[in-house]
């Protein structure tokens, strides 16, 4: 696995840990934040061919 691979990986394994911290907090502003910063980071993924099946 390259470094890139690595680190989106690591990027939205952390996105997903904020973004459900966020819900749990209820602070509904952070959680539509996190929320966008999954999808591009998902997008990001999908353009460079990077599998994120199972943490997806």
């Amino acid at each position: 696995m390259d470094a890139f691979t690595a680190g989106i990986l690591q990027r939205i394994e952390t996105t997903k840990s904020d973004l459900t911290r966020a819900r749990e907090t209820g602070d509904d502003y952070l959680a539509d934040v996190e929320l966008s910063e999954l999808e591009d980071l998902r997008r990001l993924a999908a353009e460079h061919g990077v599998e994120i099946g199972a943490i997806a």
